[in-house]
């Protein structure tokens, strides 16, 4: 482990903030933050390139640790790198918008 990787809640993250998903992709068909990029984790190394190094990312996944695994990898690579803890959980639980591409109602897998 190197740096501390700093935890926020959901109902904290900034409004246009840069939000990486990176729960699978059912977990994301069946709902999602507006706005958010998604990238599995396992996909994450591979496509770190989409990742902005200029920029604080804010990492969610379904409960926050599989985002918090991504967030101290990214963070230990240099990036500014916070977990959302509580993942979209919370997210959804704070009343925070979600969406699907398919047009049903959203939810958390």
């Amino acid at each position: 482990m190197g740096v501390q990787v700093q935890e926020i809640s959901a109902a904290s993250v900034p409004e246009g903030a840069w939000l990486l998903d990176v729960r699978e992709d059912d977990e994301w068909a069946a709902g999602y933050a507006p706005g958010a990029r998604h990238i599995p984790l396992g996909q994450v190394s591979a496509r770190v390139g989409e990742i902005p190094q200029d920029q604080t990312v804010y990492v969610i996944c379904r409960s926050g640790h599989r985002s918090g695994r991504a967030a101290q990898a990214l963070a230990d690579a240099g990036w500014q790198a916070i977990n959302v803890a509580g993942g979209m959980q919370d997210w959804a639980a704070a009343g925070r918008p979600m969406s699907t591409d398919s047009g049903a109602p959203p939810f958390v897998a």
